[in-house]
């Protein structure tokens, strides 16, 4: 893996054990998902930890399309729905303890968290 930057204030010792996590953040609304989002990045950022993201992922739609007949006759007059996924991604570098006083925001009803936890290989 790529050589990542050192902290000035901690020894390079310290960090050999630090992971690096990915969070994805999941939602219907972007409202609550951006809110989530930047409240994740402000704790790690006041932790001073390395951050990158948030990534805006494409959104994706999910759509329907059905006739409003129930019989088939009549005029062809149709319904379409759609719902729209939108996606943000966080990369973070920090300790093993550190993971968990990150995670504990408190997430938006319609959030889904998604956090995947990585060794760094010196």
């Amino acid at each position: 893996m790529a050589d990542l930057p050192q902290k000035k204030h901690i020894a390079p010792e310290e960090q050999q054990d630090w992971r690096r996590i990915r969070i994805t953040l999941t939602s219907r609304d972007v409202k609550p998902l951006e809110e989530v989002t930047s409240r994740l990045v402000s704790k790690a950022r006041s932790e001073q930890l390395t951050v990158k993201g948030p990534v805006r992922l494409p959104t994706k739609r999910l759509r329907i399309t059905t006739r409003k007949s129930p019989c088939g006759e009549g005029t062809n007059t149709w319904d379409r729905w759609q719902m729209r996924i939108h996606k943000r991604l966080l990369d973070l570098h920090s300790p093993p303890h550190m993971v968990r006083e990150i995670t504990k925001i408190k997430i938006e009803p319609g959030v889904e968290v998604e956090v995947t936890i990585q060794d760094v290989l010196g």
